[in-house]
Parts: C-alpha cells; structure tokens; sequence
C-alpha cells in the first residue's frame, strides 16, 4: 500500500518522501511472501461481504494500474480451479454450496461451475490423472508479487519521490517535523503499538507459511486450491515454472522459519495434485505475520487532530492485501482530494474520521 499510493500521489504532483525500514527488495514485508491470488469467490468461504466487493472492484482495476508502470508485472484471470481428494468430498460439497450462496447473494461475481472429469481435461489436463471433478471459478485472477513490488521501485525512482530506504520511522516524529500536510501509515504490523491508541480494534499477526517451488515438470495454468481436512492449501503458478504453495494460518506473530509439520503437509499436499512436484526444486521457504485487526477486515483511521500535520493509518489487510488494494488506494486518494470516498462507501470499506500538498509515506 505504501509504495503503490506514493506512485500514485506522485503521478498527481504530491511531493512524497517514503520511509521503509526495508530495503527496495521489501525483504521485511509481508507483501514479499504473499501468493497474490485476487480470488473474491474462494476468499468468500472465510471473509465478508464488503471484502469480496472489494476484491472484485480491485480485479476490474489492476491492468489498468499495471499498464501504467514502465516495468511488466504477471498478470493473469484465467480463474481458479478447486480439487479434492475422494475422501474429502463431504467436505467439498459442504464448501460448493458455501460458494454458491455467495455467488447468489453477490450478482458482481460469476456462478462457479461444476467440472466433470470431460470438462475437466479442458480447463486442467495436467491434473486429469489424478482427479475426475473440480470447480472452476471464472474471473478470477493473480499476479507475480514480487515483479509488482519491483516495478513499484521502477516507478518510484522515475517521480519525484525522495526515497529514505532501510530507514525506521515513527510516524509522530514526522508529524512533529511540520514538513508534510499528511503523513500515511502503512507499516502493518510495524504499527501493532500504535494502533489501539487510536483504534480501540488491536492489531494481531496472522503466521503464514509459504513454499517457492521450481517445477518445470508441472504445466497448471491457474491457481489451484486443496480441499483439506486441516486447510485448502493453495498452488499459484508464476512465470518461469515458479509455483508459490501454501496454506498455513497460525495466530501468532512469530517469525522464525518454517516448521517440519507445516513444511511436511504443504509438501505432501502439492504432491498428491501434480506428480511433477516429486522433482520440483524447493528454492525458498518462508515465513512472515499478516496484519490483520479484531474482526479480520480492513480500516482506514483518519486523524486531523490539531496540528498543520494530518494522519492517516491504512492495516488490517489480513489475507487479502493483494485482493482488495486497488479498492484501497481509490477510496484513499478520494479521501484524500474530497474528505470522502465514494469509491469506500459503494464497497463497504470502514474509514474512521476523528476531529481533530506535501506527503510523507511509511511504509
């Protein structure tokens, strides 16, 4: 969120200074480790309805954001499929008719359909020795994190953006600086300390654990997911017959490196779906915190408090930060033109208003 609202900012003649205590790699970020699957259907099993409006508005925007940056980013919406094993079919049938209601009660999303093993050799050929059934979610989408993240920094280094990387900040040391009119938090869970003092909704890490593979024997084209009995473990194939898998949600805010339990299932997982995965490469394992809030969704807190200096805190983007952050960015740059948002108000999203131009961004 940081670096794609300093770009935009910029772009509309703001002058923006960013602060990350990373370095441009975003090596402590969240944003780093992310599969970056932009799946308001399947995420529809676990969040709210506003989240999933916001996914869907944000679909609908990411070409048009990506087309705008100098370097390519991945990009792709050719669905996502959903397997299962035999034994897990009561499982599956339970979360089809959990999908289905949504997509009901949701006319901005496409009706899943179900998949014979026929149909199945169309949409998925490589998985058709191992499976007979699926459901296909039409519209859905991913892209490639990591080249984003790059482009980002592309970007930044073409506008007018002072840059202050490997650089820890707190944001009330730059308000009390009286250089910028607004100073926009966006340091996820580096914001856990100063979030309940002008939330009253606590900030919380949220582990995942995630698996970069190297599988030139493996041909998905799309991101997949496991119905599994602990959790649907998730397959996103990148370019260069990169696969990013995992699944793990932990409450906890650990960092350390991934566990053998975790490494094992998600392993054994992505084996059973491709028989190519035996002799995938495991380039990296990692490990960070989503930032999420009390009730899982994301918020917006403005504070115009007093001073020349106004703030703003954007977090609690869980799971879906890759999901819903065009919709983020939109309400946030209306907010910041119009003191309002349309864009916020249409999709639900919660932006917080107490009493109480020249950007400062941490990121």
């Amino acid at each position: 969120m940081g670096r794609l609202l300093a770009v935009e900012l910029a772009r509309t003649g703001a002058h923006v200074d960013l602060y990350d205590q990373s370095g441009p790699d975003a090596a402590l970020s969240a944003a780093r480790v992310a599969a970056a699957m932009l799946a308001p259907l399947a995420e529809s099993a676990i969040t709210e309805h506003n989240v999933v409006s916001m996914g869907v508005h944000s679909l609908t925007r990411w070409p048009e954001l990506l087309a705008k940056l100098a370097s390519p980013v991945f990009f792709q919406k050719n669905g996502s499929l959903i397997l299962w094993h035999r034994q897990d079919a009561h499982d599956a049938e339970r979360f089809i008719k959990h999908l289905q209601k949504n997509q009901r009660s949701n006319p901005l999303l496409t009706e899943p359909e179900l998949l014979d093993s026929a149909r199945l050799m169309e949409i998925e050929p490589s998985v058709t020795d191992r499976f007979s059934q699926g459901l296909y979610l039409p519209n859905e989408g991913q892209l490639d994190n990591r080249q984003l993240l790059n482009a980002l920094v592309v970007e930044l280094s073409t506008l007018p953006v002072n840059l202050h990387w490997n650089h820890a900040i707190e944001p009330q040391a730059l308000e009390q600086s009286g250089r910028y009119d607004w100073v926009i938090d966006c340091r996820g869970l580096g914001a856990k300390a100063d979030w309940p003092e002008i939330q009253g909704n606590s900030l919380r890490g949220v582990r995942g654990e995630v698996i970069r593979l190297y599988a030139p024997e493996v041909q998905l084209l799309r991101p997949t997911r496991l119905i599994h009995p602990r959790y649907p473990i998730y397959i996103a194939p990148k370019e260069n017959h990169i696969y990013v898998v995992g699944a793990t949600e932990i409450e906890s805010d650990d960092h350390s490196e991934m566990s053998v339990r975790s490494a094992m299932e998600l392993l054994s997982a992505v084996y059973t779906v491709h028989s190519g995965f035996a002799e995938a490469r495991i380039l990296e394992m990692a490990t960070q915190c989503r930032p999420t809030l009390k009730n899982n969704l994301p918020e917006v807190h403005i504070d115009k408090g007093n001073s020349l200096t106004k703030h703003m805190s954007i977090n609690g983007l869980y799971r879906h930060g890759f999901m819903i952050a065009p919709a983020i960015l939109d309400s946030v740059i209306e907010l910041l033109e119009n003191d309002t948002s349309k864009t916020a108000n249409q999709l639900g999203f919660q932006v917080v208003q107490s009493s109480a131009a020249k950007v400062a961004a941490c990121a």
